[in-house]
Formats: structure tokens, sequence, C-alpha cells
């Protein structure tokens, strides 16, 4: 694999970490981040595009046409991260490293959710995906 995602789940958000992202300014750099449903006031005003509990603060972004490498687990419950449009649906079991393996053939938003019963605030945890031709995302 050419990039690694890691993929961690708290209650009643996500993390990503990816530890390989080489840019301009330096070589070994990791980008860290956490991602929380989008309340219907933090949306644009006129909320077009947007949907409604499905949108987060911030997009994880990928390339296209690449191996990547998603490694999965949870920091406190079950969880599980789920995006029906590559189908794929990982556990996120705590103590425990899942891992997939994905290529993303075409551009585009993609959506998901966590789809395990993980406490009260459980159907609020979205996922974001934005995959970009290759030489825009480097």
């Amino acid at each position: 694999p050419e990039l690694t995602l890691k993929i961690l789940g708290h209650q009643w958000f996500w993390s990503y970490e990816i530890s390989e992202f080489n840019s301009c300014q330096k070589q070994e750099q990791s980008l860290k981040y956490v991602c929380y449903m989008m309340v219907l006031d933090g949306l644009p005003s006129t909320k077009q595009g947007y949907f409604r509990l499905l949108e987060t603060n911030k997009r994880v972004i990928l390339p296209t046409n690449t191996h990547l490498r998603l490694l999965v687990s949870a920091a406190d419950v079950l969880h599980s991260w789920a995006v029906p449009s590559f189908g794929l649906k990982v556990d996120a079991c705590p103590g425990r490293l899942n891992q997939v393996n994905l290529f993303i053939k075409r551009i585009g938003v993609f959506f998901g959710q966590c789809s395990e019963i993980c406490g009260v605030n459980h159907g609020f945890m979205p996922i974001v995906i934005v995959s970009l031709p290759t030489v825009q995302f480097h």
C-alpha cells in the first residue's frame, strides 16, 4: 500500500491519522484530526448540497487509483466504520487492530456512518470521504 489511514472510533466521533504523508515542507509529517458531526447551525446559510446528520466538520481526503490500507480500532466501545459506496464495513474493537485494503477508482464524495450500536449517540457518527485524483492529493 502507498498510503495508510489510521481510524480510531471514540464515543461519539472518529479520529484519523495519515502518518506516511509527504508534503513540500517536511518529509516526515503526519496528519491527525478528529471529525464530529456538523450541527444544523454550523452549516452554511443556504444549506444546499449538505446532508443533515451526515456532514462532518472535516472530510477525509484520499487519492484515487492508489492502494490504501485502512487500520481500524476503537478507544472505548465497539464501533463499525462503514461506507456503503465502497462496500466497506469494518468493526472497530478496543484492543484490536483490523486492517482492510481499499482502491478508489473514481472521484467524488462518499458518505457513511457508524453501523454498530455503540451508545446513545450512535446515530451521530458520520463519515465523509472525498476522493481526489492522485495529482491533486499530493
